[in-house]
């Protein structure tokens, strides 16, 4: 092993301890590690920054902001709605399983989940079935669902971009559906026979209140006439200051008074909805001489009746508000919406909410006017998980993106043009009859997963030139030494497929590609054969992560709401990765010749 050899993989192996332990954002390692790179003579000015046009990342992009055009359209909302009227029962959750697992095929999958969950919310309550056992199997079929075609994962679209630079060409975009459609079907069998066996009822279809506890956190004065509190505003009375009370909505007879509540002059008679702890709730009642009338069991429906609703939104992964505290993000500011508690880390928190800092897929439960909820659900950095927005949004040119979308992905298929053209001729398109905004486009984009492609794709180049590829392909033909000589090449390909799939589970699926896909291209040059097979093996070992929430996004959209525990990852995705791997391992010799 030479001293180049040998830094390359001290480099490697710093960057997977950085990505399993969090100690950096995924996209700031991955930069550190070009960095490190460049600084150490390992790759050229050019060749490091070649990542940022490489084929893979324009084609992701591009596809990410189609894909969020689509979306706007409100389909999938108006498809939602129709699942909804079948009913709710086993019948119709498999059937949205699969509808949901259908289009990740063909739409970013961390939408069509983040779409999908407030339907199977719904479902579930009407049913009267746990969520537990209906959304981790959602984001399971969705993840499958992206192995059906080469734009279903931005992975399928990395590997191929690798390849082809390679010179071992580029995969087609229904090539991966014959193996995809396989194990789409094996993982809908193995969820809906498995669901209801090994994930527990740990949530139980009820009121958003009544679910993350709030109970007694809310409740409702009546201004009296001898209250100290008439003729005064609440900012005046220093009810948030002196008493840690959030005063939520102010109620003149049966009307919400619409005006900012915190200056609002409160008058005899006035109904002032609450939050704040039992003590404190009763310390105000004594002092300001109020009538205190504490919820046991807070109602939605009836909140919605005066205008105002009980909301759960999840932050968005790479939302913006990741890591600010309530109070720097101006929630209440920006959005309108008042914050009654945070769910973090399997944490329900109820006090000191503005210097709570917000973590990727914390858990919401806001209130506020249905008017800025709506305003709520358009935007980038949260989804609306509580309530199902039925609305088709139908806005100028909207059939345009439901002619593009298929356009581009029929003429990729017949190799009229290119995946990359036709997306961004597409995307082109949109932006210049508006039908979508350069701002929506924008945040359409997951910016961590194109600054990881193109930091990454550098050090591909790094392992080639130093050797790397070669040494770790020799240690896996080693290990496949045991078996017969006939099959060294499936032994070896069974390897390389478990070796990625266990990758995957510590960091995300793109740079577990990223690292694998030269050593697949090393192994069939050493062993002179195609290495189209091996390919595969990255792609669907890389993209079928389900053993632990951090490993895919999907994952961890569900982890909250679903109120799931590590171990339940473990328990009930294990084993159907461990049955991918073995079908994968049979398979993918049969489907992709030696």
């Amino acid at each position: 092993m030479t001293l180049e050899i040998a830094f390359v993989l001290v480099l490697i192996a710093g960057a997977l301890y950085s990505f399993a332990r969090e100690l950096l954002p995924i996209e700031v390692t991955a930069m550190a590690l070009l960095a490190m790179l460049m600084i150490s003579d390992l790759v050229t000015t050019e060749e490091a920054i070649a990542g940022l046009s490489n084929k893979a990342v324009v084609a992701v992009g591009a596809m990410l902001i189609l894909s969020h055009a689509l979306v706007k359209t409100g389909m999938l909302e108006q498809l939602a709605d129709l699942l909804s009227r079948r009913g709710a029962n086993w019948t119709t959750m498999l059937l949205m399983l699969t509808v949901a697992a259908l289009l990740s095929g063909f739409l970013n999958n961390t939408a069509v989940v983040a779409i999908f969950v407030p339907l199977a919310i719904d479902l579930c309550r009407r049913a009267e079935i746990s969520p537990t056992r209906v959304l981790l199997p959602l984001s399971y079929v969705a993840i499958v669902g992206g192995t059906l075609t080469l734009i279903g994962t931005s992975t399928n679209l990395l590997v191929s971009s690798m390849s082809e630079a390679a010179g071992h060409g580029a995969l087609g975009m229904f090539e991966f559906t014959r193996l995809g459609g396989i194990f789409l079907i094996i993982g809908l069998v193995y969820v809906a026979l498995m669901a209801r066996r090994v994930l527990p009822a740990r949530q139980t279809p009820r009121s958003l209140a009544s679910r993350f506890g709030l109970g007694a956190y809310l409740a409702e004065l009546r201004v009296d006439e001898n209250s100290i509190l008439a003729g005064q505003t609440p900012r005046e009375a220093a009810i948030a200051r002196r008493y840690d009370v959030t005063v939520l909505s102010i109620y003149r007879g049966d009307e919400p008074l619409p005006s900012e509540v915190a200056n609002t002059a409160l008058a005899p008679g006035d109904r002032v909805l609450v939050r704040g702890a039992s003590e404190d709730l009763i310390r105000l009642e004594r002092e300001l001489r109020v009538t205190l009338f504490i919820e046991v069991e807070p109602r939605e429906e009836e909140l919605a009746k005066e205008g105002h609703l009980i909301s759960e939104v999840i932050l968005a992964p790479e939302s913006s508000l990741v890591g600010k505290t309530i109070q720097e993000a101006d929630f209440r500011g920006t959005f309108g919406m008042q914050v009654l508690a945070i769910q973090s880390g399997g944490e329900t928190l109820y006090q000191d909410l503005s210097q709570v800092k917000l973590q990727p897929t914390s858990s919401l439960l806001v209130f506020g006017s249905e008017e800025r909820l709506e305003h709520l659900r358009d935007h980038e950095d949260l989804w609306v998980v509580s309530q199902l927005d039925q609305r088709r949004r139908r806005e100028r040119w909207w059939w345009l993106v439901l002619l593009l979308y298929p356009a581009v992905i029929a003429l990729a298929a017949l190799g009229v043009v290119d995946i990359v053209k036709g997306a961004v001729i597409a995307t082109i398109a949109l932006l210049a009859s508006r039908a979508l905004k350069p701002a929506e486009a924008y945040h359409a984009i997951n910016w961590s997963v194109l600054f990881l492609i193109a930091a990454f794709v550098p050090l591909g180049s790094a392992m080639v030139s130093t050797g790397a590829d070669e040494l770790l392909a020799s240690l896996l033909i080693s290990s496949a030494s045991l078996f017969p000589p006939e099959i060294t090449a499936n032994a070896v390909l069974a390897l390389l497929y478990l070796s990625t799939m266990l990758l995957t589970q510590l960091v995300s699926n793109n740079a577990a590609a990223v690292i694998v896909v030269p050593i697949a291209i090393s192994l069939a040059n050493t062993l002179g054969v195609d290495s189209r097979p091996f390919l595969i093996a990255v792609c669907f070992a890389a993209s079928t992560e389900f053993m632990t929430p951090y490993g895919y996004q999907t994952n961890l959209i569900v982890f909250s709401p679903g109120k799931y525990r590590f171990t339940d990852y473990i328990r009930f995705g294990t084993p159907l990765n461990l049955t991918f791997w073995i079908l994968g391992s049979l398979l993918i010799p049969l489907f992709w010749r030696f």
